[in-house]
C-alpha cells in the first residue's frame, strides 16, 4: 500500500470505518448483539442480586450501572479481532494492499468503526439505567470525562484484541481465546461487589485490575466519589496495554500479510 499524506490516509480511514459500520445494514444481528447483551446483563444482575448485595434495586443499579458499561465495554473489544480475522480469512485485507491507500488506514478504520460501537453501548447502557431509576450524583460534566475514559481504555483493550485477531485461525476461535480471557478480567472486579466483600486473598488482584479501577472512576465521574486516583492508574494501565501490544499487533499484522 502506499500512502497519500497524512490528510488522505485519515479520509481513508473514514471511508474505511463507514465501511464496517455499514455492516449493520446488512446484518442487523450484529447490532442486536451489541445492545440486547448488555441490557440483559444490567437487568440479571439487578433483579437477581440487587437485594442481596445492597439491600434493595434502586441503591445496587447506583453501584451497578457504571459497573455494568464497564464490563460490556471491555467485551465488545473482542468485536475488534473478530472482525479483523474476518477481513484476513477472506482476502479483503489482500484487495486492500493492491489499492492506493495508506497501510495503516484498513487497520485504523477498523479501531475507529469499533469505538462508535463501543460509544453506542455506553449510551444505551446510559439511557436504560435513567429509565430503571438511575440518577446523577456528580455534576452531567462527568457523563462527558466517563466516555472519553472509557474509550481510551477501549482503545488499549482493543489492541490486544487486534493480536488476538491477528493470531487466531478464524474468527470462531477469536471469540473462544478472547471471552476466555476476558472473563477473569471481568468478574475478579468490583464490578458486582464492592472490594470489602472480596475475600481478602483476592483484594490485592482486584484492587489492581483496571477494569476495577476504570469502574470506581466511572463511579466517581457518575455518582461522586474518588475519581482522580482510580482515572490516573486507568490511564496509565491503557499507557501499558497500548506500549506492548499495538507494535506487537503491527508486527502481527505485516508477518502474516508477507506470508500470504
Amino acid at each position: 500500500m502506499t500512502g497519500e499524506g497524512l490528510s488522505a490516509g485519515l479520509r481513508q480511514t473514514l471511508t474505511l470505518a463507514w465501511r464496517s459500520l455499514l455492516n449493520f445494514k446488512r446484518n442487523p444481528w450484529e447490532l442486536a448483539d451489541f445492545s440486547f447483551q448488555p441490557i440483559l446483563f444490567l437487568l440479571l444482575f439487578l433483579y437477581v442480586f440487587g437485594g442481596a448485595v445492597a439491600g434493595s434495586t434502586e441503591d445496587y443499579l447506583t453501584f451497578l450501572l457504571p459497573g455494568v458499561i464497564v464490563m460490556n465495554l471491555v467485551f465488545v473489544t473482542v468485536y475488534a479481532g473478530h472482525g479483523l480475522n474476518t477481513d484476513l480469512t477472506k482476502g479483503v485485507f489482500d484487495r486492500f494492499r493492491a489499492l492506493p491507500i495508506a497501510r495503516w488506514s484498513p487497520l485504523a478504520g477498523r479501531i475507529l468503526a469499533d469505538m462508535v460501537k463501543q460509544s453506542w453501548c455506553v449510551l444505551l447502557l446510559l439511557v436504560i439505567g435513567f429509565m430503571l431509576g438511575f440518577r446523577l450524583g456528580a455534576p452531567a460534566l462527568g457523563l462527558i470525562w466517563m466516555l472519553a475514559l472509557l474509550l481510551v481504555f477501549a482503545l488499549a483493550m482493543s489492541w490486544v484484541m487486534v493480536l488476538v485477531g491477528v493470531l487466531a485461525r478464524d474468527p470462531e476461535h477469536v471469540q473462544l481465546f478472547g471471552f476466555t480471557a476476558l472473563f477473569p478480567v471481568t468478574f475478579i472486579s468490583n464490578v458486582f461487589v464492592p472490594l470489602e466483600t472480596i475475600p481478602e486473598a483476592l483484594q490485592p488482584v482486584v484492587a489492581a485490575n483496571p477494569v476495577s479501577l476504570l469502574t470506581d472512576a466511572a463511579r466517581g465521574l457518575l455518582s461522586g466519589g474518588a475519581v482522580w486516583a482510580p482515572a490516573a492508574g486507568t490511564l496509565l494501565w491503557s499507557l501499558g496495554i497500548t506500549a506492548v501490544f499495538a507494535p506487537l499487533s503491527v508486527w502481527a499484522l505485516n508477518r502474516r500479510l508477507a506470508r500470504s
